[in-house]
């Protein structure tokens, strides 16, 4: 079965026959022990290190549609090697381009968006306060309540994007609630992150967005062409409208995890001129358990059997395709636990 595969150290990376030889090389450019990495087991690559690569190895990852996805020394996200696209049909890339020119169509999926990712963050916001009753979660439930009321009024993307920052925004200012004194979030801050909590939230958004990408490559709709966050010429602006419906319930509820079991301390994290990062010990541990959430599984009230997180994201994706194509009304994921 193929899973992501993470590299986080410097290394050379190069084919040998049907298999992924990566060579670890630390700072004075001394060789360590290579890992074999058989080519079926691997879903796709995220590099945090310095990766060596030449073309070759990079014809042969298209060639077996693994995707490669590129992270910086801040744990910003960078960019990704995307294989051609393989399923690609034209009704599908007509259908969606239609909906994203007609006004009416494209506000009405976009609203969709919204009202998926709000009733999310309602549904995180809900289990704390219904434990801790702090008032601060209470008020912050009103005030998105009553935010998500008018976005089915919303006329235009603008005005649609204003409410969902408003909600964000609320919802960002709970984190002190909920995570306790052991962090501080003191506003939203990113580009660089300059405290632990907001580089938390950040790393873990562009995990979001990467799994999201990379779930798109394998149905037929094209991450180019998107509803809520305006088609950009250098990003996969689907994969952003796909992330803000998962991210309270992928990432959020894993930052609280792991802060709230001291799981993460001040200590994994240190403050540079670019702003904080993670340590590699606590990145790594946050990656873990990213991907163990993804494979976790809950049990579908529609499909009546247990599917997977990641599951839950291409099923966003197959329902979206319904939607462009005319066959059934999209109705965004929301959480029902």
């Amino acid at each position: 079965m193929k899973q992501p595969k993470y590299l986080f150290n410097a290394g050379r990376m190069s084919r040998k026959d049907n298999t992924l030889k990566f060579t670890p090389v630390d700072e004075d450019g001394t060789e360590g022990q290579p890992r074999y990495l058989p080519i079926e087991q691997v879903g796709d690559l995220y590099v945090f290190g310095s990766l060596d690569a030449n073309s070759a190895l990079y014809n042969f990852l298209g060639q077996e549609g693994i995707a490669v996805h590129f992270f910086n020394y801040y744990e910003h996200y960078t960019g990704s090697f995307m294989p051609r696209e393989y399923l690609l049909a034209g009704k599908m890339q007509v259908d969606q381009t239609k909906h994203y020119m007609s006004a009416k169509k494209r506000i009405d999926i976009a609203r969709r968006f919204v009202e998926g990712a709000a009733n999310n963050i309602l549904r995180v916001l809900k289990y704390y306060d219904n434990r801790d009753k702090a008032k601060e979660l209470t008020d912050a439930i009103v005030t998105i309540e009553r935010l998500l009321s008018t976005v089915p009024t919303t006329t235009d993307i603008p005005m649609l994007m204003g409410t969902e920052g408003n909600i964000r925004q609320t919802y960002y200012g709970c984190f002190d609630a909920i995570v306790g004194q052991t962090f501080c979030m003191d506003g939203r801050s990113k580009r660089p992150p300059q405290n632990e909590l907001n580089a938390l939230i950040s790393f873990g958004n562009t995990l979001c967005y990467t799994a999201c990408l990379s779930t798109i490559y394998h149905t037929q709709l094209n991450p180019t062409i998107s509803f809520l966050h305006e088609p950009g010429a250098r990003r996969y602006s689907l994969a952003l409208d796909l992330a803000e419906v998962f991210k309270p319930i992928l990432v959020d509820r894993l930052i609280f995890r792991m802060v709230n079991k001291r799981q993460l301390q001040p200590s994994d994290f240190r403050s540079e001129v670019g702003g904080c990062v993670m340590k590699e010990a606590a990145r790594k541990r946050f990656v873990q358990g990213f991907d163990e959430q993804l494979k976790e599984t809950i049990k579908h009230r529609a499909l009546g059997r247990s599917v997977s997180y990641r599951h839950l994201v291409k099923l966003e994706c197959y329902k979206l395709q319904k939607h462009l194509l005319g066959l059934e009304e999209y109705r965004p994921f929301k959480a029902w636990w």
